[in-house]
């Protein structure tokens, strides 16, 4: 953070202070709705509100059961021989979150995957200086993001149905990766920006063959960016809900949709207990997000900041 310069007046010093102060209100503005389930999800009891233990701090107002409750709902013999290798068997297969978290990342894997390898191939192709009608495709590729997603899952839905990907993991892993692809394109072509094909003729001119030196000079160089868009991609995917009502059934069933049906179906404070979870996953994905930028910018000769 910069600091205050010698010559600064007091119109200066209250403008610095004032400034980060709005700031700081505008953070927690935006945090606190995230910040006030953490508590909630250890509630000793099925309440969404603060008890009058909790707010005094009580031990027993506090438990981790509801996230016990992410192992056990839905198995067979929940308390019976608790941690056994019969126990976890049956979480593995039969508990209802469980089963939604493998869907999560098996649909979140192959759909980023899948929209890296586009999106990555798109951005390669769209910064090309002689591309015909680029600004054309790039408005195409990224229309996913501007069309309220709400169309785009009924167009998906209608479609799917026709062709008989509707309540698949195939079609989920496709409708996604749609979704997806427009976040690595556009990280990729920023990062492609600032790529200088000198190197792309120096490796020519060396003998390099194409092949060689796509993956020996242009992939190491846009690799952050490539990486960036595909944690996006996740994130897309991993928080994604509109889609799959459409196009899912209990089989297809994400952590997002789990929580939707807990919410109408069971309120439990399980779902804050998930919400905590998927809080903790944002902020490293975030943080290696953060991570790889400064790198990024070191490989280009910035100062990271």
């Amino acid at each position: 953070m910069a600091s205050l310069p010698p010559y600064a007046g007091p119109g200066g010093i209250a403008w610095h202070y004032g400034f980060r102060f709005f700031c700081g209100l505008v953070f927690l503005f935006l945090m606190l709705p995230i910040l006030v389930i953490i508590p909630l999800s250890f509630n000793a009891e099925p309440y969404f509100t603060y008890t009058e233990e909790m707010l005094a701090l009580s031990p027993e107002a506090f438990s981790t059961r509801w996230y016990m409750d992410i192992m056990k709902n839905g198995m067979a013999s929940p308390n019976e021989n608790v941690w056994s290798f019969a126990w976890l068997a049956d979480s593995w297969q039969n508990a209802q979150w469980i089963h939604a978290t493998k869907n999560s990342f098996l649909i979140g894997i192959l759909s980023t995957l899948l929209s890296t390898t586009l999106g990555t191939l798109a951005a390669l192709g769209l910064s090309r200086p002689h591309m015909p009608y680029s600004k054309t495709i790039m408005a195409v590729l990224i229309s996913p993001m501007i069309v309220p997603l709400i169309i785009s899952a009924a167009g998906m839905f209608f479609f799917y149905s026709k062709v008989g990907l509707s309540q698949t993991h195939v079609g989920i892993i496709l409708a996604h990766a749609a979704l997806g692809t427009p976040f690595v394109v556009i990280t990729v072509t920023a990062t492609l920006s600032g790529f200088d094909n000198n190197l792309v003729r120096a490796s020519a001119s060396l003998g390099a063959n194409p092949t060689r030196t796509f993956f020996k000079v242009i992939v190491p160089l846009i690799l952050p960016g490539v990486i960036s868009g595909g944690l996006f991609a996740f994130i897309t995917s991993f928080d994604e809900v509109v889609v799959v009502l459409f196009l899912t059934e209990f089989e297809q069933r994400t952590i997002p949709r789990q929580m939707w049906a807990g919410i109408r179906e069971q309120i439990s404070p399980t779902i804050l207990a998930v919400a905590t979870l998927l809080v903790c996953i944002s902020i490293m994905l975030l943080t290696t997000l953060e991570l790889l930028r400064r790198r990024n910018e070191r490989l280009r000769g910035l100062s990271p900041g």
